[in-house]
């Protein structure tokens, strides 16, 4: 995927190009760990690659749900990986919630249609009744940023690789663009 997103022929078009941008840029930051590295805490947060990953995934399913008018699922748990999940497997089923997300958002004749606020929790406002599906999904293009940040800084305190350095590295850049991709050895 490159760096920017290519250019939209219409909001709904833009708001999941722009959607599947944060979340590819977010998976970089996994680019090349072993499990037991996506589990560290590398900064004083609790906070993980792979936890990220997992809330970040889950979240996104959450909202979905609450499109659909359905129960979202639980989301105890999901910022940090259990013995018994792999990088792996949380990046399958991202993908898979990516792959949810554009079905739903397909189905939706009209990005006005209403979601309802969810009540069980204080962050979210009692005045409002509900949100359009246009603002869940710019909320999940700002919180999948937000959590995509939160990776860089991560991964960069891990092992000192940069967001463009493992974009370079994914994507097979050649060195003429001026970012030696990460792992490459200089020579």
């Amino acid at each position: 995927m490159p760096v920017h997103v290519h250019p939209v022929r219409d909001e709904r078009e833009g708001l999941l190009a722009f959607l599947a941008q944060q979340r590819y840029v977010l998976r970089l930051a996994a680019h090349g760990l072993t499990d037991e590295q996506a589990r560290i805490r590398t900064t004083a947060s609790a906070l993980s690659i792979g936890g990220l990953l997992k809330h970040a995934a889950r979240t996104e399913r959450g909202w979905m749900a609450r499109v659909l008018q359905r129960r979202p699922p639980d989301q105890s748990g999901d910022f940090e990986l259990a013995s018994d999940e792999t990088l792996d497997s949380v990046l399958a089923e991202y993908g898979q919630v990516g792959r949810e997300t554009e079905e739903v958002v397909a189905g939706i004749p009209d990005l006005g249609h209403p979601v309802p606020v969810p009540r069980a929790a204080p962050w979210f406002p009692a005045e409002v009744e509900a949100w359009s599906l246009r603002w869940v999904l710019l909320h999940l293009i700002q919180e999948t940023a937000r959590h995509a940040g939160h990776a860089d800084i991560i991964r960069e305190h891990l092992d000192g690789a940069k967001a463009f350095e493992l974009m370079a590295a994914a994507e097979s850049w050649p060195d003429s663009r001026g970012i030696q991709p990460w792992g490459r050895e200089e020579g």
